[in-house]
């Protein structure tokens, strides 16, 4: 089933037609190949424009590092500047100093963020982006976070179809103490070696990353800051050993025999090896979900249970030099307790089925610091509602409002006690709302404008509107069961990549490629970066004529005198051959009225914007 959510990593490898190089390094790395050249691929001219692309827009580039620039300083630039600047920093790579943030937890505590500089950001990406696909390659399917096609969802789907199919109750919840900040760098590299990546100047890179100075802190001899670029990845890269470690004790185990695979409606598959295991062997089944560095192990009884977290401790110290923290280190039967995970909290129940039979059936919820939470930061936010300093203010406090409750609801519906959770709040926030908006707050309005809230929340009587805008009810939600990875998805093969995302087929490669390789001379990347989205975004037709374009491509602004000049929006590919027609003081009235009154329409606006008589 086809993704409808639009992967902008995947649209932006097509933009700079470097998909093909990527799924190569993914072959071979399945294959086993060892990579020793893969400084050439890192400063190819794509994989520098891409990299800017990919991190242009997240909210992290707007956060500057210690030199005080973000990436509109970097957008500037053009094309071959760039280039030049990022390939002779990678020649000698030495980083700048990375700027110190805390961020608050939701337990009140601090979270360490470390901010590179905006050039070593697109340097990070640069490297992840061919490194990706050689990890991916390499990684278990049970290791969820930071990884395309994976979420919070698939780990959540993975745990209940664990305990629902193989009975395994028994979890072992083991909490690594200051896991980013105790990573290992030598043991990072070895692992990294093994993986295959064997280019020495890379490795080099890597290792001055990992020990870029921390301002304020000096040099750190251990640990990889939390804020880079890079970061998530390498985290992953040290736990994959952990993943297949557990894994092959039960359930990737070599076996002597082959069992036939199965493969389902959904695309995963099944055998019946687990089941001639149980009969055959006194293997103890065991099973590993991970979500970056938490993770839980799933037993069939409290014994193994208890064995596997001593083994899991001293693998982990011995290992990968990390230490498990013994306050929260813990093993839970679900069919007593919770066990908390992303924050959710799980536990089994009995489900009658018939006379003198039942099974057991996951019973999740939001967890009890998730929910009072999410209570007091909308109490907080309504208090805002109520005293706005302007309306702006107050169209921005119900905006904030409103995307509150839709971010909370799309996470947190994958628990089936969702509704009963959000009930719990919801009374308690429609009776702070109406004692603070009493005089405010109406049920109805003549005209429901915006089209997202209606078609979700518009049926609901808790619905209510203040200055004609609505506010989403925090107690309207339908549980969505969660659905696993189909083993197909990949971002690295042609048949993976079709179940999730649609190819640019509207457009001509040959066009493309010309587009990407003929930028546009003293104009700042931006510029170019964006001629290249508006290019796509008219699916390769003229603004004007509609008609498709070959090599005969002008960009020209809507609007000269425009404040974002450089913006997607205010960038137009045209023919050509109409530019005369659309800029010029003579123009050919002739040839303008051969074009429809559509085009003709269209050319007037882009004229009264230059201040030149109308057609």
């Amino acid at each position: 089933m086809r993704n409808n959510k639009i992967d902008k990593t995947l649209r932006n490898v097509e933009y700079y037609n470097f998909q093909n190089t990527l799924d190569k390094l993914y072959e071979k790395s399945l294959k086993g190949t060892t990579f020793k050249n893969l400084m050439e691929l890192i400063l190819d001219e794509r994989n520098i424009r891409l990299a800017y692309r990919n991190i242009k827009n997240n909210h992290g580039s707007h956060t500057p590092g210690v030199d005080g620039k973000t990436m509109d300083d970097i957008s500037s630039l053009n094309v071959d500047d760039l280039i030049k600047i990022v390939k002779d920093k990678l020649r000698n790579y030495k980083p700048k100093k990375i700027r110190r943030v805390f961020i608050p937890k939701a337990n009140g505590k601090k979270r360490p963020l470390g901010i590179p500089c905006v050039i070593d950001k697109i340097i990070q990406q640069c490297v992840l982006q061919v490194l990706e696909p050689i990890c991916e390659a390499k990684f278990h399917k049970k290791s969820n976070g930071f990884r395309p096609n994976r979420s919070s969802e698939t780990a959540m789907a993975q745990c209940q179809s664990i305990i629902h199919q193989s009975k395994c109750y028994y979890v072992v919840d083991i909490d690594i103490k200051g896991f980013f900040d105790n990573i290992d760098h030598g043991k990072l590299l070895k692992q990294m070696w093994t993986l295959g990546i064997k280019d020495k100047t890379l490795l080099k890179i890597i290792s001055i990353m990992l020990k870029a100075e921390i301002l304020g802190e000096g040099i750190p001899i251990k640990g990889t800051p939390q804020g880079g670029i890079i970061s998530p990845l390498l985290s992953n890269i040290v736990l994959n050993e952990l993943d297949w470690w557990i894994s092959n004790q039960w359930e990737t185990i070599k076996t002597r025999r082959e069992f036939p695979k199965y493969y389902g409606k959904n695309g995963n598959y099944s055998t019946n090896k687990n089941s001639c295991l149980r009969n055959t062997t006194k293997l103890k089944e065991c099973y590993i979900v991970r979500y970056a560095d938490d993770f839980k192990i799933f037993c069939k009884s409290y014994k193994h249970a208890e064995k596997l977290e001593r083994a899991t401790k001293m693998w982990l110290n011995e290992r990968l030099k990390l230490e498990a923290s013994e306050e929260k280190t813990k093993i839970v039967n679900l069919k007593k307790d919770y066990s908390e995970f992303l924050g959710f909290k799980m536990k089994v129940r009995k489900k009658i089925k018939g006379k003198n039979k039942y099974q057991y059936v996951v019973k999740c919820h939001i967890s009890d610091k998730n929910l009072k939470r999410i209570a007091k930061e909308l109490k907080i936010i309504i208090k805002e509602i109520q005293n706005p300093k302007d309306e702006l203010d107050e169209r921005r406090s119900i905006n904030l409002y409103n995307t509150k409750v839709i971010g909370i609801h799309n996470y947190y519906k994958i628990a089936n006690q969702i509704s009963k959770n959000m009930n719990k709040i919801s009374f308690r926030i429609y009776r702070l709302t109406k004692a603070k908006l009493n005089n405010r707050l109406k049920r109805t309005i003549n005209n429901f404008k915006d089209g997202y809230i209606k078609s979700v929340y518009g049926k609901s009587k808790q619905m209510r509107f203040v200055n004609e805008m609505p506010l989403v009810p925090i107690g309207y939600v339908q549980h969505k069961i969660p659905k696993q990875l189909n083993s197909k998805v990949n971002k690295y093969t042609d048949e993976g990549r079709k179940l999730s995302h649609k190819n640019l087929e509207c457009i001509r490669e040959e066009v493309l490629k010309y587009v990407i390789n003929n930028p546009v001379k003293n104009k700042s990347t931006r510029f170019n970066d964006n001629v290249l989205s508006r290019y796509t975004g008219q699916l390769g037709k003229c603004y004007v004529t509609g008609k498709e374009l070959n090599f005969n491509i002008e960009c020209i602004y809507k609007n000269p005198k425009a404040k974002d000049l450089d913006g997607y929006k205010n960038i137009l590919i045209i023919d050509k051959d109409i530019k005369d027609t659309i800029l010029s003081k003579d123009f050919n009235f002739t040839k303008a009225k051969e074009l429809k009154k559509k085009s003709i329409d269209k050319i007037n606006q882009i004229r009264r914007n230059y201040n030149l008589l109308e057609i």
